[in-house]
């Protein structure tokens, strides 16, 4: 104790002795030193320019360019989701690890990369109108994609001193739709394009409706794009499982109403042009592009699984094909991707399913860059097939002089009819006898989900919406409101390539209906290759029609109750082998909740603003017979 109180004692002695000089000393102003990064370590570097276009309106544009670049053509994205989400890699001196993979592959490859908001979006003056339309009947300005498009490739050539005055433009969905838009009257310094999984045809096969079915789970992404100049908001959903929240909420503008989005512009544009109306044959830009002469080469990037714009690709390479007189100006990729697949690092699986190989890198670096080094730098001729398309089942790529009339060698693809069974069988044969049906009620208060519970929101980060047309469909044939049609085991391999076209023969009780068609490849029961795959049940080609649009796509109509009628649907390209050992299968059912919405299954005028009271059961058959010999034509290569 006592030398315990003598060192206290000695302790405050000493510290009483410190001389006033060395007291500490008070804070600094700040800790901020305002010190950037050495801009000499980079390899790249970025410019932020306002370009004006003929209204005087400014769009924010991101100009990046490798170090030392000079005499290079430049690469332009037009975008609606952010042009700053290009600079969101990891921080790194490298721009091969800072910037996104496609556009690190094509800033090695020696090109100056710009990507630009579109009008009314982030740092982009003035109005941003979703789909804005090209100038005409649907659009009184100006401007549009396409004017917007022409000023800024006229503003980075005469302004940008590193580049060649070449100019190629590139797009994802949205972005694809502006890359079309931008070889509409192009600018004399545009030489290549390469719209990626684009919004062509919102209401035939794209973002907003399938033949006349309206995809509702898209209405988180038209709020997103609605709310807020920068998509800060997403919609709360009362639940986790949002196929509840849709079940109780109704018909769609009543989730519209509880949601806060039915005051929206675009939604009610939606709610007013059901139908295949005026309002969008105006807009498909595959009949403009069809009207339209050929003047910029274009490679057309299609996915086999795109879950949003799986008609846009392929509609707009048919549309220009014609104009394409020497075949070697209008290209297109087929992949084994879901939306945008192509354009990210691993392009080796999807889902469960696998590939033999990263089939995204390989299409960078084998047909994407060489296509734009013929285009913009005058490089060798690469040798690119006018078609190349990855034939799923084998995993082997394809090359064909065109799609899908036939192959490089001259071997033509043929329709092949495989014939439905009342007994549920699936055959080459046509039914002889009278046959009969296969029947099924439909039930909206139990709507078939078009995958597994639960089913999250497009924007949940847990969500595999990227995946779902991958999905093992054994969940649906296990259910009683869906009718399933088998193959025998195969003997030969089968190979698809082309589009495949349900036709049958269907009859309801109710007045109106939905038809959804699925063309499914079923993996053998045991599967030594890789064991988890046993019996898997991968849907290849699927589809919805809805039933008043029979007729005429703008002009819907009552279905006779109980009358047998022929139905048509063509369903999603294809590129794949049925091997030996495999089975096909066809399921067709009357729901595909809550991507869909529900068909009251009762003829009103408009399915937007169905009362509950509307909503009822349906008694579906699927007629099988000489009569009605239901089908699925394939487009069936030697």
């Amino acid at each position: 104790m006592m030398i315990h109180r003598l060192g206290t004692m000695l302790l405050l002695i000493g510290i009483g002795a410190l001389p006033a000089q060395s007291q500490v000393a008070p804070l600094a102003p700040s800790d901020i030193t305002n010190i950037p990064p050495d801009p000499a370590l980079k390899n790249w570097s970025v410019r932020t320019v306002q370009i004006p276009m003929r209204d005087g309106v400014k769009l924010n544009t991101i100009v990046i360019l490798p170090r030392g670049i000079k005499n290079a053509p430049i690469i332009f994205a037009r975008t609606p989701y952010g042009a700053e989400k290009a600079l969101t890699g990891a921080p790194s001196n490298d721009f091969r690890l800072a910037l996104p993979t496609s556009y690190a592959d094509l800033a090695a490859a020696g090109y100056i990369v710009v990507v630009q908001d579109v009008r009314g979006r982030y740092g982009s003056e003035g109005d941003y109108i979703i789909n804005r339309p090209l100038v005409g009947p649907l659009n009184d300005t100006k401007v549009d994609h396409s004017t917007d498009a022409y000023d800024s490739i006229d503003w980075m050539v005469k302004n940008i001193a590193e580049t060649n005055g070449k100019v190629g433009t590139i797009g994802v969905s949205y972005g694809g739709l502006t890359t079309l838009y931008s070889i509409v009257n192009p600018h004399p310094a545009l030489r290549a394009a390469v719209p990626i999984n684009p919004l062509v045809d919102g209401w035939m096969g794209d973002d907003w409706f399938h033949n006349g079915a309206y995809r509702q789970s898209f209405l988180d992404w038209v709020y997103r794009m609605s709310a807020d100049k920068s998509s800060k908001y997403a919609l709360q959903f009362d639940r986790q499982d949002v196929y509840e929240s849709w079940l109780k909420a109704g018909s769609v503008s009543d989730m519209a109403k509880q949601l806060g989005v039915d005051t929206m512009p675009m939604f009610r544009k939606l709610v007013d042009h059901p139908a295949y109306d005026e309002f969008w044959q105006l807009q498909a830009l595959d009949k403009r592009l069809g009207k339209e002469p050929l003047k910029v080469p274009t490679l057309h990037v299609h996915s086999l699984w795109d879950q949003e714009d799986i008609y846009g690709a392929p509609a707009a390479y048919a549309a220009m094909e014609p104009k394409d007189r020497g075949n070697d100006e209008n290209y297109m990729i087929i992949g084994p991707w879901r939306h945008g697949q192509g354009m990210v690092a691993d392009g080796s699986k999807l889902g469960a399913i696998t590939f033999n190989g990263n089939s995204a890198s390989w299409y960078r670096q084998k047909v994407l860059i060489p296509f734009f080094d013929r285009n913009l730098k005058g490089s060798a001729d690469p040798g690119i097939a006018p078609v190349t398309a990855f034939e799923t089942g084998a995993n082997e790529w394809r090359r064909y002089d065109r799609w899908p009339m036939s192959c490089a060698s001259g071997c033509p693809s043929r329709s092949k009819p495989i014939y439905l069974s009342s007994g549920g069988g699936l055959g080459w044969t046509s039914p002889t006898g009278a046959g009969g049906f296969s029947e099924y009620v439909s039930d909206p208060a139990r709507p078939v989900t078009y995958r597994q519970r639960p089913i999250l929101g497009t924007y949940n980060p847990l969500t595999t919406w990227g995946q779902w047309l991958v999905d093992d469909q054994r969940f649906a044939e296990a259910r009683p409101d869906v009718v399933t049609f088998v193959s025998e085991v195969l003997t030969d391999e089968v190979r698809l390539a082309g589009q495949p076209i349900a036709k049958f023969f269907a009859s309801t009780s109710g007045t109106d209906s939905d038809w959804v068609v699925k063309l499914i490849d079923v993996y053998p029961a045991e599967y030594a290759e890789a064991p988890e795959m046993g019996g898997y049940e991968l849907a290849i080609s699927m589809d919805i029609l809805r039933g008043r649009y029979r007729e005429s796509f703008s002009k819907p109509a009552p279905i006779p109750a109980n009358q047998v009628l022929p139905y048509e649907i063509k369903l999603p390209n294809v590129s794949h082998r049925f091997l030996k050992g495999h089975r096909i299968m066809v399921q067709i059912q009357s729901s595909w909740f809550p991507l869909y919405d529900r068909n009251p299954q009762k003829f009103v005028p408009n399915i937007f603003t169905a009362q509950k009271s509307d909503y009822q059961k349906a008694t579906q058959r699927i007629w099988t017979s000489a009569r009605y010999p239901s089908r699925i034509e394939l487009p069936v290569m030697p």
